[in-house]
């Protein structure tokens, strides 16, 4: 009897364990998709664009305007020239309204004074 009482009480624990593990992971999920996900970033108005010495890729740089409570933001849109329709957000920085792209090899690109490694790297403000 008592067997059984103890095999009930492991599954209920466990049981517990896994549903609690499931509703953090969900909501960790919500805040990253709500607060940090770079793909939901506001679209802007374009500025200017720049493409790699080699043609690879091309970054378009757009400024939002968050209103009266938010400063602008500048967002840098990196387009993958060999796979049309490709594109990645790889930087996201408040307080900017103007950009300076400069491309210092095929694969790293500087982007108000932020150097990065496309399209690997990318800069935002929120994780710094």
């Amino acid at each position: 009897m008592y067997a059984n009482l103890n095999k009930n009480k492991k599954r209920i624990l466990k049981t517990a364990l896994i549903v609690s593990l499931l509703f953090i992971g969900f909501i960790g999920y919500g805040v990253y998709w709500a607060f940090f996900d770079m793909s939901r970033l506001p679209t802007g108005e374009y500025l200017t664009e720049e493409s790699s010495p080699d043609g690879t890729y091309t970054l378009k740089a757009f400024v939002t305007n968050g209103g009266a409570t938010t400063s602008y933001a500048i967002r840098g849109e990196l387009l993958f020239n060999n796979q049309p329709g490709k594109t990645k957000n790889i930087y996201w920085n408040n307080g900017e309204d103007t950009v300076s792209i400069e491309w210092v090899d095929n694969d790293t690109v500087i982007i108000n004074g932020h150097s990065l490694h496309v399209p690997t790297d990318k800069f935002d403000f929120r994780n710094q």
